[in-house]
């Protein structure tokens, strides 16, 4: 089947923050950069603070909705860590949000900090899709995982959604992972967690992949990336998925165990203008920016656009010529193609690759948090999130089913 026809249908870790140009209640950007972490609060309601790129967007989840298992007796030396976030984003906007309930032994001598998992205590993990507009959250079941797999699949779990007209409201939506030859997923139809069998592909080379970016939604496909080789695609939908392989661009794809030299950072899949999209910042001279396009019908990999950084650099002088290491990759424009964002010491910058120039600027506070791009639709302000096919979630007594409502507020 020729890759085209996979790709119809498409519409398309430490806290810190940046300083915000904020939207107003009235108002809303047409994306955010979302922090990938989310703080488990005491509040009534979740709270999504939406800001203007290249400023960050954050999430805080009320405590009370997070699934524990129990207090640790002050007196055990146990502490108690809710630690979670943004998981993965669809392509309209929804979020996927994981929060794992954890333990650690209580810091002893001159440590600041516990630093020591318990081993003794059984982790949980709580689920949900929220609408960042509306704020409505919606808890998922707990998986048919044991506790342990659980949070060893978590990190790599996406979500995608359909809809019935091609545009406008998801009409379902579908959370899942891959394991192997198999597939562990939720669809909101049925509202049920269960394990599907998919058809394998030849890849072309015989190595594990290794995968550090979250699953990108696209072309009716969860796309699981290995920054290093390739990325594996299939659709949560089917009844039967088929894998399919689409190799990096060939001047790019590393030998296998190069992903210790942590190449994420500089290397990124995302999806832009309705395509697949790869961008890298090459660690040796001339320090090359370079973007590829997918091509969805012959499945390969095309130049856009490469630009010398340290020519970019040039005329602005608080920028320090780049060497090894110096500069990241934060997300790809998901609206203009032409755009990437970049981490350059303690500055987010804004490269417009078409023009060959900076074009925005921001101070960066705090540590290095990785952001994820999230598109808000005018839609998405009135949509509801697909509730499941088998009950009606909003009569539903459980925590489990229930949607819960909040009010929020845009952070002025």
């Amino acid at each position: 089947m020729a890759l085209r026809r996979l790709l119809l249908g498409l519409p398309a870790a430490v806290a810190g923050s940046f300083r915000r140009s904020l939207a107003t209640a009235t108002s809303q950007p047409p994306w955010a950069m979302m922090s990938v972490l989310g703080e488990a609060v005491e509040a009534p309601s979740v709270d999504v603070r939406l800001a203007e790129p290249p400023h960050v967007s954050e999430i805080c989840v009320p405590e009370h909705l997070i699934k524990t298992r129990g207090i640790p007796d002050p007196a055990s030396g146990v502490l108690q860590d809710i630690r979670g976030g943004i998981r993965a984003v669809s392509g309209d906007g929804l979020l996927l949000l994981s929060y794992v309930d954890l333990r650690f032994t209580a810091p002893i001598g001159g440590e600041q900090e516990p630093t020591r998992l318990d081993r003794a205590h059984v982790p949980s993990v709580t689920r949900f899709v929220c609408n960042p507009v509306t704020r409505e959250l919606s808890r998922l079941p707990d998986s048919i995982c044991t506790p342990t797999g659980d949070v060893l699949c978590d990190r790599h779990m996406s979500i995608i959604t359909q809809d019935d007209r091609g545009h406008g409201p998801p009409d379902r939506f579908a959370v899942a992972v891959l394991q192997g030859n198999m597939m562990i997923r939720f669809l909101s139809e049925t509202g049920e967690w269960e394990i599907v069998e998919v058809s394998p592909c030849r890849l072309p080379l015989a190595r594990r992949m290794q995968l550090y970016q979250g699953a990108q939604a696209f072309g009716g496909r969860l796309w699981w990336v290995d920054v290093t080789w390739g990325a594996i695609s299939a659709d949560p939908f089917s009844d039967r998925p088929e894998l399919s392989f689409v190799q990096l661009p060939k001047s790019s794809v590393l030998p296998a165990g190069a992903e210790d030299e942590a190449p994420v950072s500089y290397r990124r899949v995302g999806v832009s203008e309705g395509r697949l999209r790869y961008v890298e910042v090459s660690q040796e001279e001339p320090f090359l920016l370079s973007s590829f396009v997918l091509d969805e019908e012959e499945g390969y990999w095309m130049l856009e656009h490469r630009v010398v950084l340290n020519k970019i650099w040039g005329p602005i002088m608080w920028i320090p010529l780049q060497m090894k290491g110096t500069t990241s990759i934060v997300l790809i424009h998901p609206l203009n193609a032409n755009i990437v964002y970049l981490m350059v010491m303690s500055q987010v910058v804004v490269v417009d690759m078409e023009e060959e120039e900076v074009i925005e600027s921001c101070q960066y506070e705090g540590d290095d948090a990785p952001c994820i791009p999230c598109v808000l639709p005018s839609w998405l302000g009135s949509s509801r999130i697909p509730s499941s096919g088998k009950k009606d979630v909003e009569k539903s007594n459980t925590l489990a089913d229930v949607l819960v409502r909040s009010s929020g507020h845009y952070k002025r």
